[in-house]
């Protein structure tokens, strides 16, 4: 195989971690959320560290964190949207609502787009306001059936795509901006660790395999990073973005098929226009990418 290869199979094996990874937060849902992710936010912590120290990168993030001024803010303000995003899908996955949380990461594309427009200035050809427009209208029909806006899957789509449009402000390599990130919040999860260890008796300890999952929840976090970074470096974005599709569509056949949460007629009229929607602005995507190369 060669490297355009290996990176497609590294990206799609990032977003099958990522569209199966409701059934690993499922299995703790006995965990507190807020728990939950302060174990998340060290044990990832702990495994980026040792990657930096393997690659020799450890410098990197000392720089990142108390010498490069540029980055910092930036820095910050992407780890507490990355605490965010990761306490609102543990909290969706354990409320049982998968089906929403899919939602959030299929309107988050479309939601960056908006962030371009409004930050960045970008233009938009017709199809892809098009699409935008139809994914608005989807959400609304959605908002408006069940009575109420899917605010999990707006927070999770907002933060994630504030997050992403962060990182292109941030000079140093991806995988030191996410350690630094997560060294950020590492006092603040320590801190709630010793809470619920002292207060409510804590998870961690109590047997093996809660243990082991918590452990679990650093390489879990990691590795898909890992292997989608590799992967964009060697494939085109049109690209990486059609293929991002996948781990939406793992997470809705998680919440449909295995959890078995219920579909209302709202969901079953708007996420069609919200797939027809990605589709469109994906085709239009593809297009101009493929003009441009002419």
């Amino acid at each position: 195989m060669n490297q355009f290869s290996y990176g497609i199979l590294a990206i799609i094996t990032a977003c099958v971690i990522w569209g199966f990874v409701p059934l690993y937060y499922k299995l703790l849902a006995h965990v507190p959320p807020f728990e939950l992710l302060a174990h998340r936010t060290v044990w990832s912590f702990l495994f980026f560290f040792v990657i930096l120290i393997y690659n020799g990168k450890l410098s990197e993030l000392w720089t990142s964190v108390f010498v490069y001024k540029e980055d910092r803010g930036f820095i910050i303000i992407s780890a507490v949207l990355i605490a965010i995003n990761w306490f609102f899908f543990i909290f969706a996955i354990q409320t049982n609502n998968a089906t929403e949380a899919s939602l959030g990461y299929f309107i988050m594309p479309l939601v960056t787009v908006v962030w371009g427009l409004i930050i960045f200035k970008e233009k938009l050809s017709h199809v892809q306001l098009f699409a935008v427009v139809l994914a608005a209208i989807a959400i609304l029909i959605l908002t408006v059936g069940l009575t109420s806006a899917p605010w999990i899957a707006l927070t999770l789509a907002v933060s994630f795509s504030f997050y992403a449009v962060l990182k292109k402000r941030i000079k140093i390599s991806p995988m030191v901006s996410v350690t630094a990130e997560v060294l950020i919040l590492v006092p603040l999860a320590l801190l709630l660790i010793l809470y619920f260890h002292q207060g409510q008796g804590g998870s961690f300890g109590v047997d093996f395999l809660t243990s082991f999952l918590l452990a679990l929840s650093g390489p879990l976090t990691a590795a898909p990073l890992i292997l989608f970074s590799y992967g964009t470096l060697r494939v085109e974005l049109s690209t990486v973005g059609i293929l991002q599709y996948i781990n939406p569509s793992l997470q809705f056949f998680c919440a449909v098929v295995i959890f078995l949460e219920p579909l209302t007629i709202w969901h079953m009229l708007s996420f069609p226009m919200i797939w027809t929607a990605l589709a469109l602005y994906s085709w239009a995507g593809v297009r101009k990418s493929y003009t441009t190369r002419l």
